[in-house]
Parts: C-alpha cells; sequence; structure tokens
C-alpha cells in the first residue's frame, strides 16, 4: 500500500507570516491539532511545504514560557524543514520514517514537492482495522459455506458441549483406540 492512497488530501494550512493567535483559531475551528506551514509553489496553485505546528508547539513554546501569543507568527514557532513522505513511498516506510523521528503525522508531497495530503497513525489505523475486519468477515462466509454445504455438522452449541461431556465421562472403545 502507498502513502499516497491512505493520505488524507484535506489539509489544513497555514503561512509563515500569519498570526499564531489566527493559527490556533484555525485548529479550533477545524478540529486539528497540526498545521502545515506552506508556501506558493512554482506551479500555479500548488504549495509547498516548509514547516509544521501543532498544538504542542504552541503549549511548549509560547505558553509554558509565559510568551504573549499575539506577538508571534507562525514561522516564530513553526518546525523548519519538517520530514516529507513521497506519495509513491510505502507505507512501512513512512511509518518507520515516522517511528524513528518521533511523530504520528508526515506531510506527504508530490513528485515535485507539492503538498498533496498528510498521513497520520489514525490513518493507517483506519486502514488496518478495515483489512482485519475484511480477514474476520472472510473466516465468517467461511463457516456459513461449511454449514450450508454440511449441515450435520451445524449442531446447536449445547448440543456440542453435551457430545464434549460425554466423549471425557464415558469414553467409547473408538475413543480409547484414539488415545
Amino acid at each position: 500500500m502507498k502513502v499516497g492512497d491512505l493520505c488524507q488530501k484535506q489539509v489544513v494550512t497555514v503561512r509563515p507570516f500569519d498570526e499564531l493567535v489566527s493559527a490556533a483559531r484555525l485548529m479550533r475551528e477545524k478540529h486539528v491539532g497540526y498545521l502545515i506551514v506552506v508556501e506558493p509553489a512554482f506551479k500555479e496553485g500548488t504549495f509547498v511545504p516548509e514547516g509544521v505546528l501543532t498544538d504542542r508547539d504552541m503549549v511548549v513554546s509560547v505558553m509554558a514560557r509565559e510568551t504573549d501569543p499575539s506577538s508571534l507568527r507562525v514561522g516564530d514557532i513553526m518546525t523548519r524543514n519538517p520530514v516529507l513522505a513521497q506519495e509513491d513511498d510505502s507505507l512501512p516506510a513512512a511509518l518507520e520514517r515516522m517511528r524513528r523521528i518521533g511523530v504520528r503525522r508526515l506531510p506527504v508531497v508530490g513528485d515535485q514537492g507539492q503538498l498533496v495530503g498528510v498521513l497520520s497513525l489514525d490513518d493507517v489505523i483506519s486502514a488496518l482495522v478495515a483489512q482485519l475486519q475484511d480477514v474476520a468477515g472472510s473466516i465468517r462466509s467461511e463457516q456459513l459455506v461449511e454449514h450450508a454445504l454440511r449441515p450435520w455438522l451445524a449442531l446447536p452449541a449445547a448440543c456440542q458441549r453435551r457430545r464434549a461431556l460425554d466423549r471425557t465421562t464415558y469414553r467409547t472403545p473408538a475413543d480409547a483406540e484414539l488415545q
């Protein structure tokens, strides 16, 4: 699976010169804790990631230091030159990169460095859950087919428990031969 197949294409972005308070409001309005800081790319209508800004950045760099947030711009506290994922990267390669640098999200770029999305661990977990549901569905389907083809094997659970109890309590000669 490729990163470009999993990443969220709807990305919330800001510019480095935007006011930090405006960025915080945007996070609240969009219900996100991660903004990608962009600059226009050469190609009209596209942007390249210059940095990222997280709600944690704001807490650690501004609130904990008792700095006045209205005096700051996004570029003052953003993480510059973020680690990126290419949309053609394999998911295992992107996950290894995320683990190595200790992040939960990566900006995803296209072949010319243009922003195409953001990959989060939430996206990865959702995809894995969907795959596990497919596996479980396959097992359930197999059981349904088995019961349809061999109805005599589909004994009620009470009969199956009774039969198991009978085998442990009253051993038949055939049971003795099996041991």
